[in-house]
């Protein structure tokens, strides 16, 4: 697979699958950014089984959707740029009231809001193996050109590679070899399912950011791992995640007061007692992940993606001097949709994104910048148009 340059946008959940479809809104959303001049969009967050959805509005990959999203590929194509869609189970940040079934994790366990999750069993392991595989030659049948597996983020595979969430004693569990496990399985069921169809990517965590959570002496050996075993094209590297620390991902301002609008009345009174922990202050810095994510390139030959707070022109280029292959922008490409043809032209150096994280809240309603008028939110504005207001 060819590339048009080396941007793509990361992957920031949509909340525009109504009914779990692709929608007009989704398509708008994602052509939007790709005639903004990036290389490749990635259509989030698609679950592999009704199980595994984390919240409403989310696709189920399955057979009947090929129809909508070829309509999606075909737009994005049309700009010039690649699709890629990332496929994940939320594992133990799974909405039971949406999924109607229990949260699953490698070990059972409470999340910092009180809600619970149940350790998967033997058929549970190979059930959600075989979803990823069935859910990965899905999009290669509707012409995708990269699909990327979620290993990060507390969902479900992180839930195995991690030490504070995976206390299982069978083979499973226990070493890094036995953690690295279900990963490995499901990035082997991918890739035989699209053989040389797509391109594989894994949005890799790197360290989760919470106290005896997976860290880079962990991670880097299982990403080791994976790189021997030739089943994966790149890696996209994270950290942080949902389920215990999401502003470990984000940094700059916490919008708590937004988020906590957004959790079911249940939740809130948890949310008022453990708020500040959940969501602690990172002050932010351009391209945060840098450091760690160069222990991974010392590391590794195979192609490496960097994320985390890229917003200039300088930290791209820097970035690609020191061997990442490409950089993934998300919040940057949410505030201006066309900042990579501005920055090629010359018109601007860095984006104006100020970090306030408050598109975070917006997930439920079509994810967008708060900032941009509503006319000028990509899938939003569609919607708007619709419904007459």
């Amino acid at each position: 697979m060819t590339l048009r340059n080396r941007v793509i946008k990361a992957a920031t959940f949509e909340g525009m699958s109504y009914r779990g479809q692709v929608t007009d809104a989704l398509i708008d959303f994602h052509r939007t950014v790709a005639a903004g001049g990036v290389a490749m969009t990635t259509v989030a967050y698609c679950a592999v089984s009704p199980a595994g959805r984390g919240a409403p509005n989310e696709m189920v990959l399955r057979p009947e959707l090929v129809p909508q999203l070829r309509r999606l590929v075909e737009a994005v194509h049309g700009e010039g740029a690649a699709i890629s869609a990332q496929m994940g189970h939320a594992g133990p940040v799974g909405n039971s009231r949406v999924t109607k079934s229990r949260a699953l994790a490698a070990s059972s366990g409470f999340s910092p809001l009180g809600t619970r999750y149940h350790e998967m069993s033997t058929a549970d392991i190979e059930r959600v193996i075989a979803d990823f595989g069935a859910a990965a030659k899905v999009l290669a049948d509707a012409g995708f050109d990269a699909v990327e597996i979620h290993m990060g983020h507390h969902y479900v595979i992180n839930s195995f590679m991690s030490p504070k969430f995976n206390r299982r004693t069978d083979d499973w569990g226990g070493s890094i070899e036995n953690r690295a496990r279900f990963p490995r399985e499901i990035a082997r069921a991918v890739r035989e399912a699209v053989a040389d169809r797509v391109a594989v990517i894994a949005k890799f965590e790197m360290l989760d950011g919470v106290p005896k959570g997976l860290g880079l002496e962990d991670s880097i050996p299982m990403a080791r791992l994976l790189e021997a075993d030739g089943t994966l094209d790149a890696l996209e590297l994270t950290g942080g995640g949902s389920l215990a620390n999401p502003m470990f991902l984000f940094r700059g301002d916490v919008p708590r007061k937004e988020f906590a609008a957004t959790l079911p009345a249940v939740l809130r009174p948890a949310f008022r007692l453990v708020g500040k922990r959940f969501m602690p202050e990172y002050p932010f810095e351009e391209g945060y992940f840098r450091d760690d994510a160069r222990k991974f390139r010392e590391a590794l030959t195979m192609p490496l993606i960097l994320l985390g707070g890229i917003n200039r022109l300088d930290t791209i280029d820097a970035a690609l001097d020191e061997g990442f292959d490409f950089v993934a922008m998300g919040r940057a490409l949410l505030r201006e949709p066309d900042l990579i043809n501005r920055m090629s032209s010359g018109t601007v150096s860095e984006g104006i994104c100020i970090h306030c994280n408050k598109c975070m809240p917006t997930i439920y309603r079509g994810t967008h910048c708060v900032l941009l008028d509503a006319a000028d939110r990509p899938g939003v504005r569609v919607a708007i148009t619709a419904t007459g207001g």
